[in-house]
């Protein structure tokens, strides 16, 4: 592990995919175009190495982000996010993540190899969550978008945060609910307990912690001191899923860091923020945000 955290701009690492194909419209034109375009990293299930995301254009160029759902986000979810972030002008590339929704495995219902019992897997496939990203990015640019800017949730700020870390061209990133390690999340979170359940017999909590620390924002969050790059993390005060201590301790570390911080917490859980009335000051804040930062 130690290693690839020395390394991790080689992990990382990504060119742009040589398959960009934006398809025409689906359901009209409110549905937004699909992007398809195939993954850097090779996984056992090829309907999961072909990637798709959806494209919600507010203008030919100016700003534009890539949004990052929760775990097991479906096809429809965060289109609101998605037509709220338009109407500000702000273009929206919704990248599903792997094992998502058009990218799931055979036989499987849910993405729990993004987040499973199997150490190895969800490494691999938090590693191809941010290495889709930064082909998302990459095609953005392509594009002629140049302000370019994160949005991302639950396991999406985690994917994004360390996207964010490796990749300048961000210029800001807007996440909601966010931890500090991977493991400490998956270990508690009323919705993962049952990976840690699946895993207790194998590992400790602090071997859990140092094989998934790869894949945690925290040991990144140095790279972004003095690059200019600026972030606005929202977190509910009463989250059973990303306990509150942890997203209490994620804000302290980067201050600690003396990176550019802006928060927001809300009296609410993991699933709550999306809901009334708490998603209309999260809202609002958010696409203030990225609106003043990619201006």
């Amino acid at each position: 592990m130690e290693e690839t955290l020395a390394h991790s701009d080689d992990w990382f690492a990504v060119t742009p995919a040589d398959d960009y194909l934006l398809h025409p419209p689906e359901n009209g034109a409110s549905g937004g175009r699909v992007l398809t375009f195939t993954s850097q990293i090779v996984s056992p299930w090829p309907k999961n190495n072909l990637v798709h995301a959806r494209f919600f254009r507010a203008r030919a160029s100016g700003p534009a982000v890539v949004l990052l759902p929760n775990w097991n986000a479906k096809w429809n979810g965060q289109l609101n996010l998605c037509r709220w972030l338009n109407a500000l002008g702000i273009t929206v590339l919704r990248l599903s993540l792997p094992y998502h929704d058009r990218r799931v495995a055979p036989g499987h219902e849910r993405a729990d190899q993004l987040v499973g019992s199997n150490v190895g897997l969800t490494l691999q496939a938090t590693r191809q969550a941010i290495t889709d990203t930064r082909r998302c990015l990459r095609w953005l640019e392509q594009q002629g978008y140049t302000r370019l800017g994160l949005v991302g949730t639950s396991i999406g700020s985690a994917v994004g945060s360390i996207t964010m870390a490796h990749d300048p061209a961000v210029r800001a990133g807007a996440f909601l609910h966010v931890s500090t390690y991977f493991a400490d999340a998956v270990r508690t979170g009323m919705t993962t307990m049952h990976v840690w359940e699946g895993l207790r017999s194998k590992v400790t909590e602090d071997e859990l912690r140092r094989y998934w620390t790869p894949v945690s924002p925290v040991p990144y969050m140095h790279r972004l001191r003095d690059t200019g790059q600026r972030l606005l993390m929202v977190g509910g005060r009463y989250d059973p899923t990303f306990w509150y201590e942890f997203t209490d301790e994620m804000f302290s570390t980067l201050r600690e860091k003396g990176i550019r911080l802006e928060t927001l917490v809300l009296p609410c859980g993991h699933y709550s923020l999306e809901l009334a009335p708490f998603a209309f000051p999260a809202g609002l804040r958010l696409g203030l945000f990225l609106f003043e930062a990619l201006a």
